[in-house]
């Protein structure tokens, strides 16, 4: 079974890339290098956090229902 990411392992890629952009010795086509892994990080890491609001907030509204019989929606089934 492959590695399960955690938000928490988001949080780490994207203090350890925040290092990297910081490193005074990166200059040139390495900090242009850089930069493009952070906008790519910055992309995938808002679509993860997105898709984990997403999912709090039907698992809310599910929460909510006055029918708590009725199924949950097919993303919250486990």
């Amino acid at each position: 079974m492959g590695t399960r990411n955690t938000l928490a392992d988001l949080n780490n890629h994207l203090f350890e890339q925040l290092e990297r952009l910081n490193d005074e010795e990166l200059s040139g086509e390495d900090f242009e290098k850089e930069v493009k892994r952070s906008k790519a990080l910055q992309n995938i890491g808002k679509t993860i956090i997105d898709n984990g609001r997403l999912v709090l907030d039907a698992e809310k509204f599910s929460d909510d229902r006055l029918d708590a019989s009725s199924p949950k929606p097919r993303m919250l089934e486990g």
